[in-house]
């Protein structure tokens, strides 16, 4: 059995006939119902291994990390119950030339495929394929990041010019910050647009783009973008001096930023929140400002030992 299970080319023959054709399966665990509602989709889901796109494997893996999702392989997808005999005990049994009929031994033979089939060359490419998955789905997400951020750090600079950055929010209000044109903050509000304080809102925005000569206005690209932008063309509509041009920035690690020992050495005495709209301004004066843009303060997944970045530097 243990030869049967380190014979190359049978695995290499279930290997493929899995690749081709295992579904991953993911079930909740039970009693986390609740704790883990956030990956409620993947309470009973299946897919086949080959397929299933990166965001959804690392969803799942992140799943099963964090206790509350149990990941397996269902060798043999293709039958709504699992047969009595699976195509790996087929693949196994045409590999070493049996022919199982009657016979006394025949019983103990197919007992020993079975074994070996579950226990030794299923449990041992499982592993292997959902490492497979995983490192694929890893390269994946890094190879996007990796494009977004350098998309976000080679956009042009605005240059020179007082800016005005406008971190979204509906509850909790609209951050405002202004930096003058080295990027120095001058002023900051808080606003409420969108519960039904628009026209102090508008007042307070004329107001500090007047005083402070606001050539741009940064609009984070998160939640309440968009009605942050239609409110800052009402301002623009009610208070014609206000000429400045808005642009949609993104926001991704903005929060991160206004968390960090970074931001908080610079800003010791300003609140959390509205750091991110001082660094949402900034971004559009310099989108590769040194500090603030560093790529971990975007990238907040979990990735394998062997991606972590060596503190050497090597």
């Amino acid at each position: 059995m243990e030869r049967f299970a380190e014979d190359a080319a049978l695995l290499a023959k279930v290997r493929d006939y899995l690749w081709k054709n295992a579904h991953l399966v993911s079930t909740v665990v039970s009693g986390k119902e609740e704790e883990g509602a956030k990956f409620r989709d993947y309470f009973d889901h299946h897919e086949p291994i080959a397929t299933v796109p990166s965001h959804r494997a690392l969803a799942m893996f992140r799943g099963r990390n964090e206790g509350v999702l149990q990941l397996s392989l269902n060798a043999d997808p293709q039958f709504d119950e699992p047969p009595k005999e699976s195509h790996g005990e087929q693949i196994i049994i045409d590999h070493l030339g049996l022919r199982l009929n009657n016979a006394p031994a025949d019983s103990w033979r197919k007992g020993v495929v079975s074994w070996t089939w579950r226990i030794k060359v299923l449990m041992h490419l499982e592993t292997e394929l959902m490492g497979t998955v995983r490192e694929r789905a890893e390269d994946e997400a890094i190879n996007v990041f990796a494009r977004n951020l350098h998309d976000l750090l080679m956009a042009a600079p605005a240059g020179l010019r007082a800016t005005m950055g406008l971190d979204p929010g509906l509850r909790t209000g609209v951050k405002v910050a202004v930096v003058d044109a080295t990027g120095k903050l001058v002023a900051t509000d808080t606003i409420y647009p969108h519960t039904g304080r628009a026209a102090k809102a508008a007042v307070a925005v004329a107001a500090l783009c007047e005083k402070y000569n606001v050539e741009l206005v940064a609009i984070g690209n998160g939640t309440a973008s968009r009605e942050t932008e239609r409110f800052f063309l009402d301002v623009q509509k009610q208070f014609p001096k206000v000429t400045a041009q808005k642009v949609i920035v993104s926001e991704a690690g903005a929060s991160v930023y206004s968390a960090s020992e970074l931001a908080a050495q610079e800003f010791p005495d300003l609140d959390v929140s509205l750091r991110g709209a001082v660094s949402i301004a900034r971004r559009l004066q310099d989108p590769g400002r040194a500090g603030e843009n560093r790529p971990e303060i975007h990238w907040r997944r979990p990735v394998s030992a062997r991606r972590q970045p060596d503190p050497a530097g090597a």
